[in-house]
């Protein structure tokens, strides 16, 4: 006994039992002093369960790691996206329905309430010599408005049908006239327009005494019994200086 106490350890004695010591002792060591890093961690280990509620922040993610697959499906919503931020190209334009408001606009031109109006025919300024043939200047299923330059040089508004009973008329087309005329003071009606009488004139103007030039406006308006009409103003300009013609141009309303 006295031989065991006596005798000194060999050196390779005391590193082992220290090694021994360390091994056994390290990771109490760290937890007590609190410096436990990923090394004194075994891999795949630390789990959800293992971290406390709203913990990890942005700034323990890595930059451009959280992707699509990480986030649950429909959790995302309007007040987690910044406000202005989605953009034209992070739609699908086929998965958007119509704007409510312009669901009755698909086929008006330009108006505020375009129930019963199908679209809107712009006549441009349309030049006709005297003694030309008619220009067509619209038209709208069976009905068809045209502008001629007849003699004088004279402006007149004709308006023809391939559709029996329909109805034509023209108005105000009276410029430097007075009332003896009923036919160009009052315009043309025709109630009973037929295919065998087309073009039905409705309308007349031209200069009237030492005059050179005329110009009126005219209500021109028609309608075919197969629902189709047009109504809308026409202008008219007669001009015999030199030139020997006539203009015309307005709008019209198509219906049906």
């Amino acid at each position: 006994m006295k031989w065991m106490l006596g005798r000194r350890p060999s050196p390779a004695m005391v590193i082992a039992v220290i090694a021994l010591f360390i091994s056994l002792s390290g990771v109490s060591y760290g937890v007590a002093t609190g410096f436990i890093d990923s090394r004194e961690i075994q891999n795949n280990q630390v789990r959800s369960v293992d971290i406390r509620n709203n913990e990890i922040r942005t700034k323990d993610l890595r930059n451009n790691q959280v992707r699509g697959i990480d986030i649950r499906n429909s959790t995302i919503q309007s007040r987690d996206i910044a406000i202005n931020a989605v953009r034209g190209e992070d739609v699908k334009e086929d998965t958007l329905a119509k704007v409510p408001s312009a669901l009755l606009a698909d086929s008006a031109t330009t108006a505020d309430n375009a129930t019963s109006v199908s679209s809107l025919k712009i006549i441009p300024v349309t030049t006709v010599a005297e003694g030309a043939d008619p220009v067509v200047l619209a038209t709208h299923g069976p009905l068809t408005l045209s502008g001629v330059c007849a003699s004088g040089p004279t402006a007149q508004l004709t308006v023809s049908t391939t559709e029996d009973q329909s109805a034509a008329t023209g108005t105000n087309t009276a410029v430097n006239q007075g009332p003896s005329d009923p036919k160009i003071a009052n315009g043309f009606v025709e109630q009973d327009l037929t295919v065998a009488a087309s073009p039905f004139q409705i309308a007349e103007l031209l200069p009237a005494g030492m005059s050179v030039r005329a110009y009126a406006v005219t209500t021109a308006s028609a309608f075919a019994p197969s629902g189709k009409g047009f109504s809308g103003d026409i202008a008219m300009f007669s001009d015999s200086t030199g030139a020997d013609s006539c203009r015309f141009h307005g709008s019209l309303a198509l219906q049906g």
